[in-house]
């Protein structure tokens, strides 16, 4: 065996026991007469020692030629340690070793392998298999493992059944670019990597699996965040014979459990918000709940005085920030300078203080007297003490606005505690959306989605005010799930694919095999996709994905430690009869 025991179990019990170890060399101290080498594996790192008067001279020699990360094997006796340190398992022990073997050499790596590391990001994803020995990375992928498994776990005890669906399928208009892959033995035609395994769990409910899910990797070629990436995971699910509440519960269910077995918290509030809520009182269709600052609208108290701003304005709405009164004029032209970022777009800002002793002090002191200021903190919960900040302009656009400000001001407040967990669920989505350039309506979600039974009538005079059957779970201002009560009968999903400006023979070269299904007693069924990288990021308090991915790709969407993508020689283009025209 290489070894009989890993770097991270050893104790005091284990003592004058004798012990077979291997791993890498995390440093060494040479004291001339002593040198003890740090032994390191994914478990933890054991401390070895090799004394001149102890040690044969051979191996105490070559044990002064290691370096940093060459892969060893030692055999010695466990020992007392005379240093002890706290801070390891292994702190109150050492190896007395008797032999040692390199396994492998290795050359100086390219940053420091410790937890605090000299390398910056670029250098790290080019070598992330080095990347991946240190511990925030390596603890971030065993972090992940955790998730998955309960996530199995909770979904397998309530007899849901993993099944794989296809990576090469066909393009199909789901709301970002297909990645494609070009058939060899098909000439000139091309699978696309799934978005999404969508229509195939459609087709498993059809088959009567009753309870699907999978672990499944997804791609979409769209721009990337740091929160995004173009091959992600979802936790895929998907019932028969179910309504919205049933679904609604079994993953409050599944929440509820990866927060109590992997963070020990125990969440009972799951609140139940309309989309028109949320973007009324957040201004955007996830909140972050874990504190306030709701939205008040103001046009009712700020409009016809003789303020144009203000009297042109669709929209004008303020947000109260806790604290904030005592603000510098520095401060907030700080502010006013953020809203006005292009990342923001705002043209200004209007700011009220809330004094201590009731009275209020604005930059538009001018135009409102305290009555008008009184009313603006009444609407938006103001306290003395407290600061009010106003944006005024087109409705939508303007609450988009402020909640970009608003999550900025309670980051800055040290508001959004990651170890604070808020779950709650957004509901009554709309069920289309007009794309103002083309004219033509898109589906929010995507086109298998059913409408509210009673809002059906109005697909045919306010398409725009029919809701869907559809549900998100947000998470600490993060949507990490959303799914749907599906169509299942034929004549719904025609009349569906004709709202979105498909014709009948569009409709069938994209979709005619989920409708032919469909014509051989498809049950009620619906379902949700966890995001699996986004939901484990949180659950470990951060904020992006990348580290919680073992091969992440960089925000242009390559993989630098493999140079991917890259080209490939012209003979596969000639077995694929592909031309590159590159202008």
């Amino acid at each position: 065996m290489y070894r009989s025991h890993n770097c991270g179990e050893l104790n005091a019990s284990n003592i004058n026991t004798e012990v077979t170890l291997a791993g890498w060399v995390q440093k060494s101290r040479d004291k001339g007469f002593m040198n003890w080498v740090d032994l390191r594996d994914r478990y933890g790192i054991t401390q070895l020692i090799f004394d001149e008067s102890r040690t044969d001279k051979t191996v105490f020699e070559l044990a002064k030629t290691l370096g940093r990360e060459f892969v060893i094997q030692v055999r010695g006796t466990v020992i007392e340690r005379e240093a002890k340190n706290k801070n390891i398992p292994t702190g109150e022990i050492e190896i007395l070793v008797s032999e040692l073997t390199i396994l492998n050499t290795a050359l100086t790596p390219p940053f420091t392998i410790e937890d605090e590391t000299d390398g910056g990001e670029d250098i790290r994803m080019k070598y992330r298999y080095l990347d991946i020995r240190r511990n925030p990375v390596k603890n971030s992928l065993l972090f992940r493992h955790k998730v998955a498994m309960e996530v199995r776990k909770y979904l397998s005890d309530l007899d849901f059944c993993e099944v794989e669906t296809p990576y090469l399928i066909k393009s199909t208009p789901e709301g970002a670019r297909d990645f494609v892959v070009p058939s060899r033995m098909n000439e000139g035609q091309f699978y696309a990597l799934p978005q999404s395994p969508q229509t195939f769990k459609q087709l498993l409910m059809v088959g009567g699996m009753d309870k699907y899910f999978q672990i499944v990797k997804c791609f979409r070629d769209e721009d990337l965040r740091a929160d995004r990436q173009p091959e992600f995971t979802q936790i895929d699910c998907e019932m028969a014979f179910v309504e919205q509440e049933d679904i609604l519960n079994i993953f409050e269910g599944l929440t509820r459990h990866l927060l109590k077995e992997i963070k020990g918290i125990e969440v009972d509030k799951f609140p139940r918000i309309t989309y028109d809520y949320a973007m009324k009182t957040y201004g955007n269709d996830k909140p972050d709940i874990r504190f306030g600052m709701k939205f008040g609208e103001l046009n009712e108290f700020s409009q016809h005085k003789e303020f144009p701003v203000f009297n042109v304005a669709e929209l004008v709405v303020g947000i109260a920030v806790p604290g904030a009164g005592n603000y510098t004029r520095k401060e907030i032209d700080g502010l006013i300078d953020w809203v006005k970022r292009p990342q923001v777009g705002a043209s200004g800002m209007v700011y009220v203080k809330c004094n201590e002793d009731g009275t209020y002090k604005s930059s538009v002191d001018k135009f409102y007297d305290q009555d008008d200021l009184a009313n603006w903190a009444k609407a938006t919960e103001a306290n003395p003490g407290d600061m009010i900040f106003v944006l005024s302009g087109p409705a939508n656009k303007t609450r988009a606005q402020l909640s970009a400000l608003r999550m900025e001001l309670a980051t800055r407040l040290g508001l959004r505690n990651p170890e604070e967990f808020a779950p709650l669920w957004v509901v009554d989505f709309p069920l289309l959306e007009l794309d103002e350039e083309s004219g033509r309506y898109h589906a929010m979600h995507h086109p298998f989605t059913s409408p509210k039974p009673e809002d059906m009538a109005l697909l045919e005079t306010e398409p725009g005010k029919v809701r869907a059957n559809a549900y998100d779970m947000v998470l600490n201002g993060n949507e990490i799930g959303g799914g749907s009560i599906r169509i299942h009968d034929k004549a719904t999903q025609q009349l569906m694919f004709k709202y979105l400006g498909f014709t009948e023979e569009e409709a069938k070269a994209q979709f005619g095999f989920l409708m032919d299904a469909f014509q051989f007693g498809a049950p009620p069924h619906g379902g949700l996709a966890f995001g699996l990288d986004r939901l484990v990021a949180i659950l470990g308090g951060q904020e992006t994905i990348r580290d919680f991915i073992a091969f992440p790709k960089n925000n242009s969407g390559r993989d630098v430690m493999i140079d991917a993508p890259a080209a490939i020689d012209d003979a596969q283009l000639k077995e694929l009869r592909i031309k590159v025209d590159i202008a």
